[in-house]
């Protein structure tokens, strides 16, 4: 009996250091990480695709609740992240249209998670302290009224802050968006407000969610998934694309550095 508590005393011991050891240098790693991404420009807007959320319930047997839970804890990381860095706007993809199709449990737990957070973000101390301004992007006419006070409570709270912007994309979809753009141009022609010949890009820009906010830089997205999924389409024509192999929960500091520092060594064209 003794001899195999001490043995798995000894065992329980070495995983111990192992672990002290393996934490060290990973920190080690992260710190010298950020200090060569501070050296370079950083991309003015980032835009994530929180992407695994549900596949990363199922892999740790969590309930799906769970899941979109710690989704939502990391993007407080990632908040803190941009501030660090001085990325200035930060565009994320948090519930597509497509998804209101999902089960009715799952798409109502997730309003109550976006009426909770979008008054919370809206009481934010960080939020008022640097001047963050929140947008809510989306057909956000489709959410339940309790989730539209709340994000009109957040925009209504931060309306005047221009440091940095803050975009929860809500009830999405880029082709919904760009087809109620060229609708309501197509408004303006009938109305003959606008002539045929005045239709240019910079006039779509302004009728699509994004008016007044630079297009990304950066569009990432998480869980290994190497697709855009109706996020951003006119926005993102000339952004660089990034993909992480890592579910949107275990989206580590390193792997944002990873991808920023990704960024940084690319030559940017813009179609050239």
């Amino acid at each position: 009996m003794t001899q195999s508590r001490g043995r798995k005393d000894g065992i329980s011991t070495a995983a111990g250091i192992a672990k002290a050891i393996a934490d060290t240098a990973y920190n080690a790693y992260e710190k010298r990480l950020l200090m060569e991404v501070k050296k370079y420009p950083v991309p003015r807007h980032v835009a994530v695709i929180m992407d695994g959320n549900r596949r990363y319930a199922a892999e740790m047997e969590l309930l799906l609740n769970e899941g979109h839970k710690r989704g939502k804890d990391k993007l407080e990381e990632m908040l803190d992240w941009c501030l660090l860095l001085d990325i200035r706007v930060l565009t994320v993809y948090a519930f597509s249209t497509e998804n209101m199709k999902r089960k009715s449990e799952e798409v109502d737990s997730l309003m109550k998670m976006f009426e909770e957070n979008f008054r919370k973000v809206g009481d934010d101390e960080r939020v008022h302290r640097h001047r963050i301004r929140i947008r809510a992007i989306g057909q956000t006419e489709l959410l339940p009224d309790a989730v539209q006070k709340a994000i009109r409570y957040a925009e209504e709270r931060t309306r005047d802050y221009t440091d940095y912007t803050y975009n929860i994309a809500v009830a999405y979809g880029s082709r919904q968006e760009i087809l109620s753009a060229i609708r309501k141009i197509a408004r303006k022609a009938t109305a003959g407000e606008i002539s045929v010949d005045e239709i240019d890009e910079n006039m779509i820009s302004k009728f699509l969610y994004t008016d007044g906010i630079p297009d990304p830089d950066l569009v990432l997205r998480t869980s290994g998934e190497e697709r855009i999924s109706n996020f951003l389409l006119w926005q993102a024509a000339y952004s660089e694309l990034y993909f992480s192999d890592v579910y949107w929960p275990t989206f580590t500091l390193v792997d944002f550095l990873r991808a920023i520092r990704s960024y940084q060594l690319r030559q940017r064209r813009f179609g050239a």
